[in-house]
């Protein structure tokens, strides 16, 4: 599934395609809106919130749209070839550019005065403008026997950490994964290390697993399994973490995080 800095750059690439255009091209795939046409109207901005995305459109309506683990929002130039099949979800357009959005797990067309129906249960966005650590730690605290690593993926406790940023803020934060949410006494000092590490790579190059570490760009231990640690040289662990069928992957140092 997306991390939530990829989806604020769909947001941002969307913003850079249909902001202030009006659409020519309006295509819901799915049953529920097969009929809904929004041509005509001018698309007034994407926003991101957590690993969702809202396009708001004059007369009041907001297309929602969730990439779940293998959607996309591809962009091309107006008049591009769209495939067939059963692949693409969406289709919105104007007159210089076509975003045609691929395997979508969620599309929705609600009012922008309701977009709380399908974000509303999310916590803290933590590359929004409203960013509310204290509000995310208070979430967190909720619910004390969880796991660390449970509770940083659940999007009602902060909204847009995937599995890449949660194994790089445990790992940076020398805690393990599998050490109960109560038992951590410097959460705030946590969500600051997770949103640290998302805004520095919400605008630059996806996250990478060689090179030197850096914030938000070379990884310590996702995707490093058996691979030595890069802090004290050990192999890198790799497991599940989580109760099926919500069980997610999770990389870790058993040397580093206790």
């Amino acid at each position: 599934m997306p991390e939530g800095d990829a989806v604020y750059k769909t947001a941002k690439r969307l913003r850079g395609a249909l902001d202030g255009r009006a659409l020519t091209r309006s295509d819901f795939r799915v049953p529920r809106y097969a009929t809904a046409d929004l041509r005509g109207r001018t698309v007034l901005t994407t926003q991101s919130r957590g690993k969702h995305l809202l396009t708001r459109v004059e007369g009041g309506l907001t297309v929602h749209t969730h990439l779940r683990m293998d959607g996309s929002w591809r962009i091309s130039r107006a008049g591009a070839r769209i495939p067939g099949g059963d692949v693409v979800r969406l289709v919105l357009g104007n007159t210089e550019w076509l975003a045609v959005g691929h395997k979508l797990g969620m599309v929705d067309l609600v009012a922008t005065d309701r977009e709380d129906s399908v974000v509303g249960h999310l916590g803290p966005d933590l590359l929004g403008a409203d960013w509310d650590a204290g509000q995310a730690v208070e979430n967190i605290r909720k619910n004390p026997d969880l796991t660390i690593g449970e509770a940083l993926l659940e999007q009602r406790n902060l909204a847009g950490i995937g599995t890449i940023w949660r194994a790089e803020t445990l790992f940076m934060a020398g805690l393990s994964p599998w050490r109960k949410a109560g038992e951590v006494t410097d959460l705030e000092g946590l969500v600051a290390v997770a949103h640290q590490l998302m805004n520095a790579s919400k605008d630059g190059p996806g996250p990478v697993t060689t090179g030197d570490p850096r914030p938000g760009r070379t990884l310590w231990v996702y995707g490093r399994a058996h691979r030595p640690c890069r802090r004290c040289g050990n192999p890198v662990s790799r497991g599940d973490l989580g109760t099926q069928p919500y069980d997610r992957l999770i990389f870790w140092c058993r040397t580093c995080q206790t």
